[in-house]
C-alpha cells in the first residue's frame, strides 16, 4: 500500500502504472476521451505514467463516479495531482468534477489561469503559471459574471518539464492550494474564502475528468504533459499529510 492509500478518506487513487484502474477497495476505471495519449516509462508511483497530448484526457461518466460526487454544506475534499507540465497554454484542467457547458460545476484543480480572485470580492488580477483550486455552490457562473471566480490561487509559478505535486483542499468554506507538499500562500488569494457549500449536480451532473473539462458543449482547457498520479479524498487532508505525500520522487527535478 502506498503512502497515499494509507491516508483515511481516499476515495480513489490512480498511479498510472500501466493501468487506468484506481487502487484501493473501490475500483474506478478511467476511460480515454481520445487516443491522443500514451504510456511513458517515467513513473512517480511505478515505472510508467501517462503523457496526455492537448486534446486528450480521461473521464468517468456521471453515473459511475460514485463517491467522487462530493457536494453539500458540510462536505470536505482534497484533490492531489502529480504532473509534469509540457504545454505553456493557459487554463489547463488537472482533475475534478466541473462541467461548464451545462452549469454543473462542483470542484476542480486547474493550472495556469490568466487571473486570480481577491478574497471577499469578485475582483481578479492578472497572474500566470499558478495552481488554482475551484469550488462552486451554484453550478453556473458567479453572480452576474460570465465565469466562476470562487477559487484559490497559489503564488508559485509552475515550471515546464519538472515534476510537480499540486493539491487543493476544501473545508469549512475555505479553499487551500498546495505545491510540492507546502501551502502555496498567496496574499488575498490563498487561502481563499469560498462558498459555504458545494453544488449538488444530481443524476445529470458533471463527469469526473482528468486533463480536460466540458466548456461550451465540448472538451476544452486541455492539459499537455505527463500525469503520474491522481488522488481524491472525501476529507481535507492536513498540512502534515499533504507534506507526507507531496514530495513525490524527483519533484522539482528536471527530466
Amino acid at each position: 500500500m502506498s503512502s497515499v492509500e494509507s491516508l483515511t478518506g481516499c476515495v480513489a487513487f490512480w498511479d498510472f502504472d500501466r493501468t487506468l484502474q484506481s487502487r484501493g477497495d473501490a475500483t474506478l476505471d478511467l476511460r480515454e476521451i481520445s487516443n491522443t495519449w500514451e504510456w511513458v516509462r517515467d513513473g512517480i508511483f511505478g515505472t510508467t505514467c501517462a503523457r496526455i497530448h492537448p486534446g486528450g484526457g480521461f473521464y468517468i461518466p456521471r453515473r459511475e463516479i460514485a463517491d467522487l460526487d462530493i457536494y453539500g454544506p458540510h462536505c470536505e475534499l482534497s484533490v492531489c495531482v502529480w504532473f509534469l507540465r509540457e504545454s505553456p497554454d493557459p487554463w489547463q484542467a488537472l482533475a475534478g468534477v466541473w462541467d461548464e457547458s451545462h452549469r454543473k460545476r462542483q470542484y476542480y484543480l486547474f493550472l495556469n489561469a490568466r487571473s486570480r480572485t481577491l478574497n471577499g470580492t469578485t475582483v481578479r488580477v492578472e497572474c500566470a503559471n499558478r495552481v488554482h483550486g475551484h469550488v462552486s455552490d451554484v453550478g453556473g457562473p458567479t453572480s452576474d459574471l460570465a465565469c466562476c471566480v470562487t477559487y484559490a490561487s497559489g503564488a508559485t509559478e509552475v515550471p515546464l518539464r519538472r515534476w510537480t505535486m499540486a493539491a487543493m483542499t476544501y473545508k469549512e468554506a475555505m479553499v487551500r492550494v498546495y505545491v510540492n507538499g507546502v501551502l502555496d500562500a498567496c496574499e488575498e488569494s490563498n487561502p481563499f474564502d469560498a462558498p459555504a457549500s458545494i453544488f449538488d449536480g444530481g443524476r445529470e451532473g458533471a463527469d469526473f475528468t482528468i486533463g480536460t473539462n466540458s466548456v461550451r458543449g465540448g472538451w476544452s482547457n486541455h492539459f499537455g504533459g505527463l500525469v503520474g498520479g491522481v488522488a481524491v479524498f472525501c476529507r481535507a487532508l492536513t498540512d502534515r499529510e499533504i507534506l507526507k505525500i507531496g514530495g513525490a520522487k524527483r519533484a522539482n527535478e528536471p527530466v
